[in-house]
């Protein structure tokens, strides 16, 4: 019998996921919007009319869950270094959200509104090897807060994907220095088995 190649588990996993089915039924892009979704409700720190910029956007499912949170007179604008189809008060940017040329652009779409929250969902395409996985994911939080300190506005929000290990705690301390309130959260659409959690960090501080 053919041993089963990860790709064929990771399908069965995906067509056994009752949160896969509920985003393919209410047409979200992914089923990580129920995380944003559960997030928000919790923390409250989204309001209509707000500014929203997503880091590493695609395929778009937390852009969708902000877009909706903030309503027609809010703004979200995503970037990604891949390409993804619009979304209804959405504007995107294709790049690397660390090259200046990049931020020069986001600067231009928020058109001088200040940034009430900045998200980042972001991981690394994943090796498979943890010791290799986990630095990758924490360097990739870290430019995301780097990105909200000089984004965001007094008193606004971050809310970032972790994992758990080496550099977490570090991280964690580094957005108490910055911001009044720090919780940690693993929503219940995170599957069990991940070490992904979610700093949702509000109140920024100017420092």
């Amino acid at each position: 019998m053919a041993k089963q190649t990860s790709s064929g588990r990771w399908k069965q996993r995906q067509a056994r996921d009752p949160y896969v089915r509920k985003a393919h039924a209410e047409g979200w892009r992914s089923r990580a919007a129920f995380k944003l979704q559960e997030i928000l409700a919790r923390e409250r720190c989204l309001r209509r009319g707000a500014v929203v910029v997503d880091l590493g956007a695609a395929p778009g499912g937390w852009s969708q869950v902000a877009a909706a949170a903030v309503g027609e007179g809010g703004l979200v604008v995503a970037v990604d270094l891949l390409e993804f189809e619009p979304i209804p008060g959405v504007r995107f940017i294709r790049g690397d959200f660390c090259d200046e040329s990049v931020i020069a652009a986001l600067r231009s779409a928020l058109g001088g509104r200040p940034v009430d929250l900045v998200l980042s969902d972001m991981a690394p395409n994943i090796s498979g090897n943890w010791s290799v996985d986990q630095p990758r994911s924490m360097a990739l939080a870290e430019q995301a807060l780097e990105a909200a300190e000089e984004l965001l506005k007094p008193a606004g929000g971050f809310i970032v994907k972790v994992f758990q290990g080496e550099g977490f705690a570090e991280l964690v301390r580094t957005c108490r220095g910055h911001f009044a309130t720090v919780r940690i959260r693993k929503p219940d659409a995170s599957r069990a088995e991940s070490r992904e959690m979610y700093v949702v960090a509000t109140g920024r501080r100017l420092v």
